[in-house]
């Protein structure tokens, strides 16, 4: 208890003495240069608390340093206790929950972390065990070609078996790496690698789905009564697997060890906090940050755009309002003073939170929702960014919807134009492709389809077509410290995932716009 307390001593000490000499140097009017920023922050931090640091403590809201500023978590329960078994080896293989869910990349990772990692350790960290984190899993130790996945885009082999009422018919097209699609001996199971980014472990009060397929959600999340009792379940069940495949534990963690990781995860909430050229991002009136996400309103439905809000309120597109207060900033750019302001990235800010609100776009070829029979399969459907991203302040959809926005579909099979046209825009890994076969045409009966795809999604756990490469939407706090984007890390930076739906719907986006909307998603 001693030791908590003056961890929650210190961390004050730490957040008001940066304050301090940060706050102070907006209050001029110029911002300081972001590497002088952070010269401040490491200097605080050697005077201020280093020594009276606890061990087995993260200080609550302690910032970690991304590439356009810093991020930090608020935990409910105080310090971060790095003694929790989130934070413990209970497998084989020298891994934990934190290995591949860093406090410095708001609870996901970063490819350049990973990367750095490598160098570090000459790849014998357990975060590149073969099992997941090589490209194949009898590739050896230090072999920076054969884990190019996740030194390159970030992700993970996630071998997955057919399912075996699967509609479909799966083969390989482009196999890169020689294991994407492999059978199990003992079962004869086909077993297909795909490769994904590792999900965030933080904000997850606010899910709908549990991982990217949703194959860990084994109790529904559509429901305000049983959604805390069902979210502990799946997230239970997720840290099992998790532990047995990933860490390749030999014995499954006690229920004690899976209720502690749980209810250690439960209580973070995590954002940006600090952002190089805006300053703090809670000034002025604005909401940044993790502390005012854990008050965020939740539940299942919550501003639903189809409908689904069980308080029966329409859809508010205004789903962020984080930095309001910042709108009316906006003046003159040709004034060289207010360029220099903090003013100006501020007003940015706003401006890019405003165009994520409220800019027109087309949905059009998105299998989830115009080929959705409950809509009337509209051929295009008007929209904004937040048609998808609906629920308030946080940014995934309130209810499981997965969707095919086309992100896995290979550039090189790509018939529809502008699809083909987005993709250009990314820097999609070269990922084995798959086609997909004998799946019916809706639109023409005793007809089949065929997709050529990196990743069939939603579709390797039900085995129906209609689940063809349709994933969730995540959660979208912390974004600046866990690049790649999309779940197969196809945009290195938050400027190519702009850049991607600009085209794909259609937005005709300036390239001032552009640079707004940016802007915001960092500042997340």
């Amino acid at each position: 208890m001693q030791e908590r307390e003056a961890a929650v001593r210190s961390n004050c000490v730490w957040r008001n003495s940066i304050h301090g000499i940060l706050r102070t140097s907006l209050s001029h009017r110029y911002v300081i240069p972001a590497s002088l920023a952070f010269i401040a922050i490491v200097m605080v931090a050697a005077t201020s608390w280093t020594q009276n640091r606890p061990r087995n403590f993260i200080l609550n809201l302690e910032p970690f340093r991304d590439p356009t500023g810093l991020v930090a978590t608020f935990n409910t329960a105080g310090p971060l206790d790095t003694s929790n078994p989130f934070f413990q080896d209970l497998g084989t293989n020298g891994r934990s929950c934190a290995t591949c869910h860093t406090p410095g990349n708001a609870f996901g990772l970063s490819a350049s972390d990973a990367r750095k990692l490598f160098v570090r350790a000459r790849g014998s960290d357990p975060l590149f065990a073969a099992v997941d984190g090589a490209n194949c899993p009898n590739v050896a130790p230090g072999d920076a070609k054969g884990h190019s996945m996740l030194l390159q885009n970030g992700l993970f082999r996630i071998a997955l078996p057919v399912p075996a009422n699967a509609q479909f018919a799966i083969s390989v097209v482009m196999d890169p790496y020689g294991c994407a699609l492999l059978r199990d001996p003992g079962t004869g199971q086909e077993i297909v690698s795909v490769y994904r980014r590792p999900l965030p472990a933080t904000n997850l009060n606010f899910l709908s789905a549990v991982m990217v397929d949703g194959r860990e959600t084994i109790a529904p999340l559509n429901n305000a009564s049983t959604f805390a009792a069902n979210l502990v379940t799946d997230l239970k069940s997720q840290a099992l697997h998790a532990t047995l495949g990933h860490a390749q534990a030999s014995t499954p963690p006690t229920d004690e060890q899976l209720s502690e990781i749980v209810a250690f995860e439960s209580g973070l909430y995590s954002a940006q906090v600090w952002d190089n050229s805006a300053g703090w991002l809670d000034s002025d009136g604005a909401q940044g940050g993790p502390r005012t996400l854990k008050d965020q309103s939740y539940f299942p439905g919550i501003n639903d755009p189809l409908g689904g809000n069980p308080s029966g309120a329409p859809f508010d597109s205004a789903v962020f309002s984080i930095f309001v207060p910042w709108s009316n900033l906006r003046v003159s750019r040709r004034d060289d003073r207010y360029q220099r302001s903090a003013s100006a990235p501020r007003a940015a800010i706003a401006a890019g939170e405003d165009i994520f609100n409220n800019f027109p776009l087309t949905i059009t070829a998105v299998s989830g929702l115009n080929d959705s029979a409950a809509l009337g399969k509209p051929e295009a459907i008007a929209g904004t960014c937040t048609t998808c991203h609906d629920s308030p302040n946080v940014g995934d959809h309130s209810l499981p919807v997965p969707l095919d926005i086309g992100t896995s579909h290979s550039a090189a099979y790509e018939q529809n134009p502008q699809l083909a046209s987005a993709l250009s825009q990314l820097d999609v890994a070269d990922l084995p492709i798959f086609e997909i076969s004998n799946c019916p045409d809706p639109q023409n009966p005793g007809q089949t389809l065929t997709f050529f795809t990196s990743d069939p999604g939603r579709a390797l756990i039900t085995g129906q077509c209609s689940d063809m490469i349709r994933i969730k939407g995540p959660i979208l706090r912390g974004l600046a410290a866990r690049a790649p984007y999309f779940h197969n890390g196809a945009a290195a930076n938050l400027q190519q995932v702009v850049n991607f739906y600009n085209l794909r719907f259609q937005m005709g986006l300036t390239d001032e716009q552009k640079a707004d909307l940016v802007a915001f998603l960092n500042s997340l």
